[in-house]
């Protein structure tokens, strides 16, 4: 997030989506959450437990109360509700495995090791949480993350970031490494409470660059050349998806618990590849 961020002001601009063109996009994998119940285990997996950014969260797995399906609608839910640390370990100082127990729920549903894409329209409706550390994100990890290329150098593209902090900003960011260091590009926008409606959040990714989009309006791009690290670029291979609600953490910040429990709504999510 701290690299090249770019502000892009859509305050005039209509909230109007125009969909996709068939002649140009053909759909290759959907989650459209029709389906009542737990997210459909054929396309979805989970994180579990406490796992990055020392966020407060404990991501719950096959958990109705943080992740399920309603009239269409996947509901992310994070709570304030104390939760069992399954990786506890008495006297340690390690931020993962020091607590009996977690002060907050919520839940991570990811396509890791069921789908992955390389190169595509990847677009989500959602509408997203708001108050003080909450954290959701739409989101992709690269597949060399599995085969000894760890992060950054597995690659990250964030297709929607949004901290409850900066009510007015959504962040679109690709994170990689060079030259052996981490490093960040993206954009971010303004849009007044976008928490009160649902948007299309979305990405165009080629072997040349990612588009960044907030209801079809651009807001971003980043360029793949910038992140070849020798013959090797994170963003010329498949990546999977993540959807989560963490709250908290080292950019999520401080929580206001009068605001929970939260829900991170998504009406659909699509991948598309060119039609040609």
């Amino acid at each position: 997030m701290k690299f090249a961020l770019l502000t892009f002001c859509l305050a005039a601009i209509p909230l109007v989506v125009t969909g996709v063109n068939p002649e140009e996009w053909k759909l290759v994998w959907a989650d459209e959450f029709d389906k009542d119940g737990l997210p459909d285990p054929a396309k979805w997996d989970y994180e579990e437990g406490l796992v990055r950014n020392e966020e407060a969260q404990y991501y719950t797995r096959e958990r109705l109360e943080n992740a399920r399906v309603e009239g269409g609608i996947l509901i992310l839910e994070g709570k304030k509700e104390q939760f069992k640390n399954k990786a506890f370990k008495p006297g340690s100082l390690t931020w993962k495995t020091k607590s009996e127990n977690a002060e907050y729920t919520a839940a991570s549903i990811i396509t890791k090791g069921k789908f992955s894409a390389k190169y595509g329209r990847i677009e989500a409706r959602a509408k997203i949480p708001q108050g003080l550390g909450t954290w959701p994100a739409i989101w992709m990890l690269g597949d060399t993350r599995n085969t000894g290329k760890g992060w950054p150098l597995c690659g990250e593209i964030d297709i929607m970031e949004f901290v409850g902090k900066e009510p007015d900003k959504i962040h679109g960011t690709v994170h990689f490494s060079k030259d052996g260091k981490h490093k960040s590009n993206g954009g971010k926008l303004l849009a007044q409470k976008p928490f009160d409606d649902f948007h299309i959040y979305a990405i165009e990714w080629d072997s040349e660059k990612i588009d960044f989009y907030f209801d079809e309006q651009k807001y971003h791009t980043f360029k793949l050349a910038d992140a070849d690290e020798g013959t090797y670029n994170a963003f010329r291979e498949p990546f999977y998806l993540l959807m989560n609600f963490a709250i908290g953490g080292k950019w999520g910040g401080k929580i206001d618990d009068k605001v929970l429990p939260q829900k991170f709504l998504i009406d659909y999510i699509r991948v598309y590849q060119k039609a040609n």
